[in-house]
This record gives C-alpha cells, sequence and structure tokens, in this order.
C-alpha cells in the first residue's frame, strides 16, 4: 500500500511539472508573438517608437523593442535580414530606390508622419535676400538630392526637368546658386560655411536647427511623407496592424504637436 502511494504522488509531481513546464512554454510564445522590433533615425521617429513603446503599446496588447539607427543606409537592410520587424525613416520614393537597387521587396505598411524638408541659414533671414552666387548645401542621396531640387525649383531660385535626380537635371539656374552635394548627416554643419543649407528634420532637430532658421519649408501637400516598412509577408501581420494603428492614433498626433509643436506633421 504504501509503495502504491508513493507511485501515486511520483505520477502527480510527474504531471504537475509537465503541466507547469508547458505553461512556461505558453507563456514564452505568447510574449513572442506580441513583440516587435522597431528600428529607426533618433528625432522624430525614434521618440515616436519610444512613446509607443512606454505609454501605448501595452493597451494593445504588443510590446516594442526599439533599436536607434544613425543613417540611412543600415535601417533597410536591417529589415531584410530579419534583424528588426519593421523601420520607421523613410519616405515610399527612398523605399522603391532601395528595393530596386538591392532587389529586396520591402513594402509601406502606409503613411505615418512627415519631417518637412527646409533650406535653414543662420546669417540670411528671407528667401528674397538669397543673394546672388549664394553657396548651398543638398543631400547627396537621390531621393533627397531630387526632393531638395523641387524644393527650389517650387519657388522659382532654379528650373528643373520633371523628375529631377541630380544637378545635371537643373534646367536654369538664374541666380548662379553654387551648389555642394554632402551626405545628409553632416549637412547641419554645413551651414558653418555654405550660405544655406537643405536638411531634413531628422537631421535637422537634433542639431537644433529652429523654425526661425528657415527660409523655405515643405507644406502638408508633400508627397514624401514617411512610412512604415516591413518585408511584404509582414505587412497583414497583427503586430505590424498594431503598431500602425497606434502610429497614426490620436494619441500619437497630441504627442506630435506637444513635443514638436508643428514641426512635425502627422499623416491625416
Amino acid at each position: 500500500m504504501i509503495r502504491t502511494h508513493v507511485l501515486k504522488a511520483a505520477a502527480a509531481c510527474g504531471i504537475a511539472a509537465i503541466l507547469a513546464l508547458s505553461a512556461c512554454g505558453s507563456s514564452s510564445s505568447s510574449d513572442a508573438s506580441s513583440t516587435i522590433k522597431v528600428g529607426a533615425l533618433a528625432v522624430p521617429a525614434g521618440d515616436m517608437v519610444k512613446h509607443v513603446q512606454r505609454e501605448l503599446a501595452a493597451a494593445e496588447g504588443l510590446t516594442v523593442e526599439y533599436k536607434e539607427f544613425s543613417d540611412y543606409n543600415t535601417p533597410n537592410p536591417a529589415v531584410s535580414d530579419g534583424d528588426i520587424d519593421a523601420n520607421l525613416f523613410q519616405n515610399t520614393t527612398f523605399l522603391e530606390t532601395y528595393n530596386k537597387a538591392s532587389g529586396k521587396n520591402l513594402v509601406s505598411v502606409g503613411k505615418v508622419y512627415l519631417p518637412p524638408m527646409a533650406l535653414y541659414s543662420n546669417d540670411i533671414a528671407e528667401l528674397q535676400d538669397l543673394p546672388d552666387g549664394a553657396s548651398i548645401a543638398i543631400p547627396n542621396d537621390p531621393t533627397n538630392e531630387s526632393r531638395a531640387l523641387k524644393l527650389l525649383a517650387s519657388k522659382g531660385l532654379i528650373e528643373v526637368t520633371e523628375n529631377p535626380i541630380t544637378l545635371k537635371d537643373v534646367t536654369a539656374n538664374p541666380k548662379n546658386i553654387q551648389f555642394t552635394e554632402i551626405e545628409n548627416a553632416s549637412l547641419p554643419q554645413a551651414l558653418n560655411d555654405k550660405d544655406a543649407a537643405i536638411v531634413t528634420l531628422a537631421f535637422a532637430l537634433p542639431a537644433g536647427l529652429s523654425a526661425d532658421k528657415q527660409l523655405l519649408v515643405e507644406g502638408k501637400d508633400s508627397a514624401y511623407y514617411n512610412v512604415l516598412a516591413v518585408k511584404a509577408e509582414m505587412k497583414d501581420d497583427p503586430r505590424v496592424q498594431k503598431l500602425y494603428k497606434i502610429l497614426t492614433s490620436q494619441d500619437m498626433k497630441d504627442f506630435l504637436q506637444e513635443k514638436y509643436k508643428g514641426l512635425v506633421i502627422p499623416a491625416s
């Protein structure tokens, strides 16, 4: 009888152990299925992702892991290679250029916000005061250089072809502007020895470039809203859809208004 009781007790302990292990495994699996790894440049997208991580994700049953990037060249390969699940830093033109050059197939989940590109100057107060022969630094990557040329052309400072990509596409330069092509991250520093520079908000904000230094800025009708990007097979993943819902929520719009006072424009 004693031996029978011992065997029953041992069996009960074994079953309990198996159930405990199963419960742990289920919890781990559940945690993994609710976690999404997101990469972004520090400002403003990084601030947005961290706000989701700290304040908004839990209510949607989502866990966000954030990875910060400091340039435009690494976030897309990180998604393609599976190091992160999604990124938030680029517009669709930049995304298409990456896909064409790399042979990858990243897709946009949807527009999230516009970080307006602007022409900044430390010394010139108004666009009309830009002198003939002014020196202007512009981005050297195809997407943002095209965007910069279109911005200048919108105010008649230059004339360009229908789809300008490089300086070769400038068809008229009545003010004889002297252009210098510079890597994006270095453009704010170019203001130390140039009359003006065209800088995207992701690099203007960390450098302390404020709205009162803007001579010319993109408006809400810009075609360059930044998007949440993922692998094609991830687009309908529940984690991705939850994240996109949060990033375009009224809570996020309120956060952007409070933090950036209209400098960052949320997608409508």
